[in-house]
């Protein structure tokens, strides 16, 4: 693409090196309150701590249980061997993943718009995460930045018949190692797969060349996913790899209607004001791929079916501003629709992220757990709290499903979703007497009844509560000591 809005000077500094340093200074700023929370949100603890016990010899799905790509942990693992304690590295590496994203949605933006729109577009891209709970390390942090390479690499084999075999070898190798980040991308990837055969066949390719060049996309594009599981196979865990892939996925009991509609409503609301800048432009020509791409990644969210998270649509922020880039190059009030719209989304993202510090706890909090739940010797239990605990306290792992939710929620509550019976396997790590126990305070409302009576039982036969910390809205981390160990 080649148009430009007309009358408009391009009189922001555009050039590469700058947008880059520009968009690696915004994600610090929006972000900088983070760092120094090691308890930001619940999934990326968990994250941390696998890649942590990876550098420790364990494997994912085998000594920790959990769905998520092994991609994801590898990422993190990487972060670990960075040293440090890991909290503010990974938070810091999050950060240049959103900014260089932000960085590629100026590059694809600018055509259609200009610079300064190009501009504004990849620091709404940013400013949004915060809006979304992504200002921290979610797997959608990581993966968006692959999925938006693909996209940059099919929209141009679309304009550029001569380059179609190479650019869709970029795509769809960028959307495997998307797919390892989170299996979301596979929606993307078959609906950029499908632009790249459509676009070889209107170039005027033999079919001979077409099926070589989709075998070869294909191949690529299953490469990385074909690697882990070749790995798993070849170790002699592929059964586990499978189950924790693929199979549990399909044994989740169903989570109540009610919440994944509010959760829904939420996801809406806050994509409104980006769906309402984009819906102008991308109902041009030039705009038809902006437009299959965002209704994609709309559409794959709701294939997943989950929405408690308002993190789940963050895979659609990215269409969107490049959607939207356009509304900005309006001589007569572009710069000051874009200075209002990123004004605005950068006060609203800092008070959400201080909104759920209060609700969750911050760095205090934890500090607070740290010094109680610390065992002397052996191990702590996280039921219901921070997977990072295990991290902070130096304590081993009791159990292969360390992330509590695991075995302490009713959306888990199956044999057939995690691989074990949960009450089984709760009675089997209080038989070995955790020295200190997490739990929370009042129960989640989605909480699994059976396992927390027979927690309750055992806490009151062999353990003293020692802490209760407030983390806000009358909500309360709960640390218990086994008696035997208290002096």
């Amino acid at each position: 693409m080649t148009t430009r809005a007309s009358g408009v000077r391009l009189n922001w500094p555009s050039s590469d090196v700058v947008a880059l340093i520009s968009m690696i200074a915004l994600a610090v700023l929006a972000r900088g309150q983070t760092f120094g929370n090691p308890v930001l949100g619940y999934d990326e603890q968990f994250y941390l701590l696998m890649g942590d016990r990876m550098l420790h010899g364990d494997m994912p799905y085998v000594d920790v249980f959990d769905r998520k790509p092994v991609g994801l942990f590898l990422i993190f693992a990487a972060i670990r061997a960075l040293g440090g304690d890991g909290f503010v590295q990974y938070k810091v590496v999050a950060s240049l993943f959103a900014a260089i994203t932000g960085y590629f949605i100026f590059r694809v933006s600018r055509p259609v718009s200009n610079g300064v729109a190009a501009g504004v577009a990849g620091a709404m891209y940013i400013l949004w995460l915060n809006l979304m709970e992504g200002f921290g390390g979610q797997a959608q942090v990581f993966y968006n930045l692959p999925v938006l390479l693909a996209a940059f690499f099919t929209w141009r084999a679309l304009q550029d018949g001569s380059a179609i075999a190479r650019l869709g070898c970029g795509a769809m190798l960028s959307m495997g190692i998307a797919i390892q980040i989170k299996y979301t991308a596979v929606f993307e990837g078959l609906f950029f797969g499908v632009a790249l055969l459509w676009a070889h066949r209107k170039s005027g390719a033999r079919p001979a060349t077409r099926a070589l060049a989709a075998s070869l996309w294909i191949g690529l594009a299953l490469l990385p996913t074909a690697a882990a599981a070749l790995f798993y196979y070849g170790v002699g865990e592929f059964s586990l790899f499978f189950f924790a892939t693929v199979t549990s996925n399909l044994g989740r009991p169903p989570v109540p209607r009610a919440a994944q509609l509010g959760g829904l409503t939420e996801i809406i609301a806050l994509l409104a004001p980006l769906m309402l800048l984009a819906l102008p432009n991308i109902r041009a020509a030039t705009m038809r791929f902006v437009a299959l791409w965002a209704a994609v990644a709309f559409g794959g969210m709701l294939a997943f079916g989950s929405f408690l998270s308002s993190q789940y649509g963050m895979n659609v922020i990215a269409p969107l501003c490049i959607g939207a880039s356009p509304s900005f190059a309006s001589a007569r009030y572009g710069r000051w629709l874009g200075v209002a719209v990123l004004s605005g989304a950068l006060a609203a993202g800092q008070l959400i992220i201080d909104r759920v510090t209060k609700l969750k706890g911050g760095a205090e909090v934890a500090a607070l757990l740290t010094r109680y739940a610390t065992p002397r010797q052996g191990c702590s239990y996280v039921y219901s709290g921070f997977p990072a605990l295990y991290m902070l306290t130096h304590s081993c792992l009791p159990t292969r499903w360390a992330f509590p939710d695991h075995l302490s929620t009713l959306g888990e509550a199956s044999a057939q979703a995690i691989g074990v019976d949960p009450s089984t396997e709760l009675r089997r790590i209080l038989s070995t007497r955790p020295e200190t126990i997490v739990d929370s305070y009042p129960a989640f409302a989605f909480g699994n009844p059976q396992t927390h009576a027979i927690l309750k039982q055992a806490l009151a036969e062999r353990y003293r509560l020692v802490a209760r910390i407030p983390i806000g809205s009358g909500n309360e981390r709960l640390v218990y000591r086994l008696r035997s160990t208290i002096r």
